[in-house]
């Protein structure tokens, strides 16, 4: 597949002299972005990293010479993401009269949008001999659909003559530019040098919080460990910034968000569909891909790298209102297109029980019995801080190897709160449940558990009642938990227990499922 590869010509070529003033910032600085979450990922779920759907507070400070009377300020490199209506600009001795996101961006798919109706050149080489030929086009189609280029043959679709083929441009088209870019209209009595604040959301941002515990060898205690994963699907990359994420879930409007996600910056171009078979050779890339040239002078388009390694620092939590902050002690890059971790804590001794849990209704023949990793958020415990939702890795060493044993996920736990973490299903555990004759005003239920590990299993298995419903009589005496009857006990190594009980009710009634812990 062919690297796209594209070269500009800034051509100078004689301008009118502009009645404003333009002053360029090009870079902020100093710069700090906060991280917010993608609103709708449950705690189990992975970061789509082809679509980010966090966002983040971008704070720029830039450092501006006015001049006496009105200018148009241009604050380049801001997030591509950039929501305009958000931004916010202080500093300025006269304030803002109005303001423009120039987001149309050098890019294949803009350039061969803003191509259409003007010269090319269409390039072909021959992947046998390496033999090129050029030959004068014109660009005849949108970007969506087919590559259309009119020639002295006639009409053409490019890249469907099984040869390598690229449009070569003879200049930028106006009107883009090759960073995003903020300008504003401002006016100041005298010439002077401010500092301004500039703070805008932008899109295209995620974080989320990644944990793993080793579990000891008396399956008591776990040494908890977690990473912030910072990532940025933008095009601007932040270096140097102070770096927060925040945890929770702030209510705001997607209808922004859901406009600009859905603008694509790719080309993607198809061939018709022909009746006679192509010529026999390798088969063209696909045109997204295609080399796009621009004639003159090259300027290097910049490329995702792969993240650092971690930082051996600890993220700090602050209070913010009833959201948690998470701020990184020391500048980080938030690299353009890229994802960087940071550790968020580590807990050794972590007190924790590993244990079995079924909820039982009643269709059920046979109950799913999960394993449960479960601790409480406690200080005596080994915790005591909050804790933002993120999945879980547990991890048990066997012949001095360490070996995933389950996943589950861990959602947002403030102080104080108990902690379960599923693990998946308990192995060697079978939890059977049966009706004792016809259902009516009394019904009477059996479940047998068994366990066929060599070791002893707690187990709680909680009974999904109506809401008018209620336990009439059991065979063991049970707790409650969350409003529902509690079968809570320890079943013994290769053993079996078994729980006989009767519901009672008054009407007929919808389950009423167990609260989640």
């Amino acid at each position: 597949m062919a690297r796209a590869l594209v070269s500009l010509l800034l051509l100078g070529a004689p301008v009118a002299a502009a009645a404003q003033a333009v002053v360029t910032s090009a870079a902020p600085a100093a710069v700090a972005v906060s991280i917010y979450g993608a609103p709708d990922r449950g705690p189990a779920e992975e970061m789509d990293r082809n679509f980010l759907q966090g966002y983040a507070l971008v704070t720029e400070t830039r450092e501006l010479d006015l001049p006496a009377g009105t200018a148009t300020v241009r604050f380049e490199g801001v997030a591509a993401g950039m929501l305009p209506e958000s931004a916010l600009v202080t500093g300025l001795p006269d304030g803002v009269r109005e303001k423009n996101l120039d987001a149309d961006l050098l890019s294949p798919r803009s350039l061969f949008a803003r191509g259409f109706g003007r010269p090319v050149i269409l390039r072909r080489s021959q992947p046998r001999t390496g033999k090129v030929t050029e030959e004068p086009a014109v660009i005849r189609s949108g970007p969506d659909g087919a590559a259309i280029v009119q020639t002295r043959e006639g009409f053409q679709a490019v890249n469907c003559s099984g040869l390598k083929e690229s449009l070569v441009y003879q200049g930028v088209p106006p009107g883009l530019s090759a960073r995003p870019t903020l300008s504003i209209e401002t006016q100041s009595s005298a010439a002077r040098r401010v500092s301004v604040r500039l703070s805008y959301l932008a899109w295209g941002f995620d974080w989320q919080a990644n944990y793993v515990a080793r579990m000891a060898r008396d399956g008591t205690h776990a040494d908890l460990t977690a990473w912030v994963t910072l990532a940025s699907s933008d095009s601007t990359g932040f270096a140097d910034a102070e770096t927060a994420v925040v945890a929770g879930k702030p209510n705001r409007d997607g209808n922004a968000w859901d406009e600009l996600a859905g603008s694509p910056a790719k080309l993607k171009l198809k061939c018709f569909y022909r009746e006679v078979p192509p010529p026999a050779v390798a088969p063209p890339p696909p045109l997204e891909s295609m080399e796009i040239i621009v004639t003159a002078r090259a300027v290097p388009i910049a490329m995702a790298v792969p993240p650092p390694p971690p930082a051996p620092v600890m993220a700090v939590r602050e209070d913010l209102g009833d959201l948690k902050l998470y701020r990184v002690p020391v500048p980080t890059t938030v690299a353009a297109n890229a994802q960087k971790q940071v550790a968020l804590l580590r807990k050794p001794a972590v007190k924790v029980q590993v244990m079995a849990k079924a909820d039982l209704y009643r269709w059920q023949t046979y109950a799913p019995v999960t394993r449960v990793l479960r601790t409480r958020n406690r200080k005596e415990d080994g915790l005591g801080l909050p804790l933002p939702a993120g999945p879980v890795l547990a991890l048990e060493e066997h012949h001095g190897a360490l070996l995933p044993v389950g996943e589950g996920a861990l959602p947002d736990r403030a102080e104080g709160e108990d902690i379960d973490i599923e693990l998946g299903t308990a192995p060697g555990l079978t939890l059977r449940h049966q009706q004792q004759g016809k259902p009516g005003a009394q019904t009477a239920f059996r479940a047998t558990l068994s366990n066929a590990r060599a070791v002893p299993v707690r187990f709680e298995g909680r009974l999904a009642l109506n809401q008018n419903e209620a336990v009439a009589r059991s065979s063991t005496p049970l707790g409650r938990k969350n409003g529902m009857p509690l079968w809570s006990l320890t079943v013994p190594a290769n053993g079996t227990v078994r729980l006989d009980y009767t519901i009672t009710r008054n009407d007929r009634g919808l389950i009423q499922r167990p609260t989640a812990e």
